[in-house]
């Protein structure tokens, strides 16, 4: 399945149906008079979350959503059937931004949560609505309300507990596919990584958290070089940060500096994350040189970084339980919010 992040969709709530004009005759009814019906109410557009989808690839082939218009009245006093609602479902993450107020509008965060996205129009009112004392035959009815129409934006931020960051060729997809079932592409040359991936990390048999591998940044991503900050969105609800670099890189500080700087430049709170510092490859240098760049890169973090090596599985448990840790200390607060305050008793 193809992976899409953002989509621009057409969405149009219906209008109402129409009031009726309509008396009633019938043989031997002394007193006949209006009863023309209301119109039925257009349909609403509703948004809805889904656990099953985790692409918008079915926005590329559809983009227009229209909800139906709702039945005219009759007469006999029939109300018009309202039309029916249109339900559009989204993976679990995604956002939905008004096109031209770019604001956004929801928040799809839970599985089944289904949200007013456009107000279908009321129906008219048929002429027995009309009639007065001094109006006892009314000749007039209300044409429906029209529906809601607006163009949104629909972006996914995947929803992982931790992320991995760093220059392209660091090895984190040598490092997810190691520590997950994932099975992202790996290759000796830069930007083998062109879409997100996702891997469910079992650190112990009741400790299992998300980790999300995103394209490697470059310098001067926040202003498009490369492939952009576009993916980092989708790390912006991790618990944790895991910043991978290359310990066999030309410049080990100068490859960690930009990744730091790009995420500052992003904003929306990533530089801010707990950042769990490694240095991956270890397997392809000698201990001389693992020391001299560990030391290199602690002055320049002010933190001491952890050794890795996605190959042979070096250091690998290491950084699991430092991102578990942060993913179980978040789960935890986040649990904790949930709770309803204990009520203080008195007799």
């Amino acid at each position: 399945m193809k992976f899409l992040d953002q989509a621009k969709i057409y969405i149009s709530s219906g209008h109402g149906g129409g009031g009726c004009i309509a008396f009633r005759r019938e043989k031997f009814v002394a007193f006949g008079g209006p009863n023309g019906g209301d119109g039925g109410r257009g349909g609403h557009v509703y948004i809805e979350g889904t656990a099953d989808l985790n692409t918008l690839i079915d926005f590329r082939y559809k983009q227009h959503f229209k909800a139906k218009t709702g039945t005219p009245g009759m007469g006999s006093d029939m109300t018009g059937a309202a039309g029916e609602d249109m339900i559009i479902r989204v993976p679990i993450g995604t956002q939905i931004i008004d096109a031209d107020s770019e604001d956004m509008l929801i928040d799809i965060s839970e599985d089944g949560q289904r949200v007013l996205l456009a107000r279908g129009g009321n129906g008219g009112w048929g002429n027995a609505r009309f009639k007065t004392a001094t109006n006892q035959a009314p000749r007039r009815a209300n044409p429906g309300e029209d529906g809601e129409e607006r163009w949104v934006w629909l972006r996914l931020k995947l929803i992982a507990d931790a992320g991995l960051v760093g220059l392209p060729n660091a090895g984190k997809s040598t490092f997810l596919s190691a520590v997950s079932a994932a099975k992202p592409k790996t290759a000796a040359y830069p930007f083998t990584t062109l879409r997100p991936h996702l891997g469910v990390v079992d650190y112990a048999e009741t400790a299992r958290f998300v980790l999300a591998d995103i394209p490697g940044l470059i310098e001067g991503a926040s202003e498009g070089a490369g492939i952009g900050t576009r993916f980092l969105g989708h790390i912006e609800r991790c618990a944790a940060l895991v910043h991978l670099v290359d310990v066999t890189g030309k410049d080990p500080v100068e490859a960690y500096k930009i990744i730091r700087g790009e995420l500052a430049a992003y904003e929306n709170g990533l530089s801010e994350k707990p950042e769990i510092l490694a240095l991956n490859k270890i397997d392809a240098v000698d201990a001389d040189t693992l020391k001299k760049v560990s030391k290199a890169i602690k002055k320049a973090s002010g933190k001491t970084p952890l050794h890795v090596s996605g190959v042979s599985g070096e250091g690998v448990r290491d950084v699991l339980g430092e991102v578990f840790k942060l993913v179980d200390a978040r789960r935890a607060a986040e649990k904790k919010e949930g709770e309803p305050e204990a009520e203080s008793w008195s007799p």
